[in-house]
């Protein structure tokens, strides 16, 4: 998680609401399983909202190439879609 104060991505709030919301998860339930389970929804709609954020053109075509099985060209175009989105990510690592 995000040190106090640091928004992600520099700060263009579009995650913030989320990341507040996982801090206030992880205050109230004590750490462990159960805390795992209550703020499981809440850390992968803060991940997926990054991920939107950084590399919105390549999240978006995985969503759409990836949501259902389909045919192997759908299956190919899927797996392209999932290798430009891991490319685009690891490019934004320091």
């Amino acid at each position: 998680m995000l040190p106090m104060g640091e928004s992600p991505l520099g700060g263009d709030g579009g995650c913030d609401r989320l990341e507040q919301a996982l801090r206030e998860c992880h205050k109230r339930v004590p750490e462990g399983p159960a805390r795992r389970s209550a703020c499981r929804h809440l850390n992968r709609s803060l991940a997926e909202c990054l991920v939107a954020t950084a590399c919105p053109s390549e999240a978006e075509a995985v969503r759409t190439l990836c949501s259902s099985g389909g045919t192997a060209l759908k299956r190919s175009q899927c797996e392209q879609a999932k290798f430009s989105l891991s490319f685009c990510l690891s490019s934004l690592q320091f």
